[in-house]
């Protein structure tokens, strides 16, 4: 498939804008016991390790273009995602590591009485979701700096809370998810998805796949019951989890 071919092309490039953000082998505050570092390390990783899965580099805003990439319909099906995530269009929904606003723009046209939050650690991408409010004039969209460990958002805030193959590069895993949950209301969604771990045709470095066991295992040490995978996709998972 052409789309394939050139997202094995780009694909060095991803990598490139992942190095972008150099981050150190061990913090400089003791790590909470549920983290360990390595030396020998993957080098798209940042030598620091939770439930024995190596943490990713963040993307930086340098692959912005990336995001928007016109292949990502047919390898990501985004519009089905959407469509398959069942909102109402009173919910508020947190777009985390929302990047350019990819999917949050999409996610405006479903919730029409309700509100996207767009969540991202990099203010130059809240910049470029401003940016792309005002060209679409879509007003419900509201960017959300987040810190490398809280989305900051109020306790049971939210309906849904949506990543798309961002969970991954989380640099505190467990805290982050921790907020996340904080800001689900009761009975709230999250909905994981990552590219997949157990097929080694999925063109990504292994280090930016999950297996569905190591997605379920890290979303449990929060709280979060599982409630169904979808296959649907491509090369991803699409998990769903619930806050009890």
């Amino acid at each position: 498939m052409p789309s394939i071919r050139l997202t094995v092309l780009l694909l060095p490039l991803l990598l490139f804008f992942n190095c972008q953000k150099p981050q150190p082998v061990a913090p400089a505050e003791p790590l909470p016991g549920h983290y360990e570092t390595r030396r020998n390390h993957d080098p798209n990783g940042i030598g620091k390790f939770y439930l024995g899965r190596e943490i990713a580099r963040v993307m930086g805003y340098q692959g912005a273009d990336w995001l928007e990439r016109p292949e990502r319909i047919e390898e990501e099906r985004p519009d089905e995602v959407v469509a398959r995530m069942a909102l109402r269009p009173g919910d508020v929904i947190a777009d985390i590591g929302a990047g350019t606003g990819y999917f949050s723009f999409r996610f405006a046209k479903v919730v029409t009485n309700g509100e996207v939050l767009a969540v991202d650690l990099q203010p130059e991408m809240l910049e470029i979701i401003e940016r792309r409010k005002r060209e679409l004039k879509i007003s419900n969209v509201r960017g959300v700096r987040s810190t490398d460990r809280d989305v900051n958002l109020p306790p049971g805030s939210i309906d849904v809370a949506f990543f798309a193959d961002v969970y991954h590069e989380f640099e505190w895993p467990r805290e982050m998810m921790e907020s996340i949950v904080r800001a689900l209301k009761p009975g709230g969604r999250v909905i994981q998805i990552e590219y997949r771990g157990e097929d080694p045709e999925v063109p990504i470095k292994k280090i930016h796949k999950m297996t569905v066991e190591q997605c379920r295992r890290e979303m449990a040490k929060v709280g979060l019951v599982w409630k169904e995978t979808k296959d649907f996709l491509p090369w991803q998972h699409f998990l769903v989890y619930v806050k009890q």
